[in-house]
């Protein structure tokens, strides 16, 4: 009996140092990179300078911060209230992040969008996506960017003007984490000789990787998704997003994806959320099928 209750006093201190610990990361977690990492930095001086103040009988100098602290607390918390209010919503968010999954848009939803725009504009793009086996080989050979995946953000690396259009964009946690990168060409004989060095380069990465590719063709506007070292060729937008659902194991609730702006329809006659929401490409990728 009195083995069980120092074993339960074992667990109950084990406990209580793991979630001082956990509470300790998430408040460096939420704090990093802010300007409250410098406020703790200058609160943990005053408690140094406090405690040394008390061994060494600086009467002065404890009297002055025993009196000051309670309103140098206050202070803190006056000019920093805009970061306490960020980092309590950013743990809210963290909180609440199981349920509000269901009713929040997937970020992988920005791919879907992407490629509808891509594919309306037969503008050529290739996009990575990382599964289980990593990418870094293929991400440290492009220009990194660690950037939050968005269907804007995309366009913009895909838009034929901009100087890292041409190459993949590798899809990493949610993250876009390089673009213009280089990746291997596939050398299967028996692929289509339509297919263009994007789509060898995506089959090929899918060969080597459990990574998912998919692919915009700038010839003929059409969707295409790589997997195992094979290629569904002519995808629309639906069938790309259950595809993507299936592959990445996720929950893909019914959505009325945007439809397809004929080459022929008058500018002024596209209503003007749909116009905003997928902005056309004017100037076409120079030369062929990369």
């Amino acid at each position: 009996m009195h083995l069980s209750s120092q074993w339960q006093q074992v667990l109950i201190a084990m406990l209580d140092i793991a979630l001082v610990a956990i509470i300790i990361y998430e408040l460096l977690s939420l704090i990093r990179g802010t300007r409250a990492a410098y406020m703790l930095i200058g609160v943990a001086a005053v408690g140094l300078a406090f405690y040394l103040a008390g061994l060494s009988d600086l009467h002065t100098l404890n009297w002055v911060l025993t009196t000051l602290l309670p309103y140098a607390v206050f202070a803190l918390i006056v000019v920093f209230a805009g970061e306490i209010r960020q980092a309590l919503a950013r743990l809210g968010r963290r909180l609440t992040l199981s349920r509000a999954g269901s009713g929040e848009s997937d970020p992988y939803d920005d791919i879907v969008l992407a490629a509808n725009l891509f594919s309306q504009n037969q503008t050529g793009a290739l996009i990575i996506i990382e599964r289980e086996i990593g990418l870094r080989t293929y991400i440290e050979s492009g220009v990194p960017l660690d950037a939050q995946l968005s269907y804007d953000l995309l366009a913009t690396i895909f838009r034929p003007s901009a100087p890292l259009h041409d190459g993949a964009v590798i899809v990493q946690k949610n993250r876009i984490a390089a673009a213009a990168c280089f990746l291997p060409l596939s050398m299967n004989p028996v692929l289509s000789t339509q297919l263009g060095t994007r789509h060898r380069a995506g089959i090929g990465v899918t060969e080597e990787t459990d990574a998912i590719a998919v692919i915009a063709s700038e010839e003929t506007g059409a969707i295409s998704l790589a997997v195992g070292g094979k290629i569904e060729r002519d995808l629309t937008v639906e069938q790309l997003r259950e595809r993507m659902g299936e592959l990445l194991h996720r929950y893909v609730p019914p959505a009325a994806l945007p439809t397809p702006i004929s080459e022929d329809a008058d500018d002024s006659e596209i209503p003007h959320e749909e116009s905003r929401t997928f902005p056309r490409v004017d100037s076409p990728l120079p030369g062929g099928e990369r």
